[in-house]
């Protein structure tokens, strides 16, 4: 049986390590009941949103460089926030499941663009240093 991942390099196997760590994080945002909820439900989720992002089209675009892709995960996400003002049938139906809702989004919060910006420096940091890796592994 042949080893799926000896067909990635050791950037692609740091990026898939940070994303099996990020998205339960990401996901415990929404589910956090403790001090500062409201906070981490609706505005800490969205940087660890923005970083799950980055990593994942880290993994289908390498070569890609670290700004282009967190510059445009910005750019797609703010769409997204924007979209939230807009509720047709069809995006509303999307929204009544939790994927919908995660990706999606169910309400503007102007304030969230912040959060975004911050997640996709630390998404464009993270992606600087992983194509600083060598791929030796």
């Amino acid at each position: 049986m042949p080893n799926i991942l000896s067909n990635i390099s050791t950037k692609q196997k740091w990026a898939l390590i940070l994303l099996l760590l990020i998205t339960p994080i990401g996901f415990y945002t929404k589910f956090y009941t403790g001090p500062g909820a409201n906070w981490i439900n609706d505005s800490l989720g969205g940087v660890f949103y923005e970083i799950f992002w980055c990593l994942l089209v880290f993994l289908f675009f390498i070569k890609a460089k670290a700004w282009v892709i967190a510059t445009s995960v910005f750019i797609v996400t703010c769409f997204l926030e924007v979209l939230q003002l807009w509720h047709p049938e069809f995006l509303e139906i999307i929204r009544s499941y939790f994927i919908g809702r995660t990706v999606l989004g169910t309400s503007f919060n102007l304030y969230d663009f912040i959060y975004y910006f911050i997640g996709s420096g630390i998404g464009y940091l993270i992606l600087t240093l992983l194509q600083k890796l060598k791929n030796k592994i």
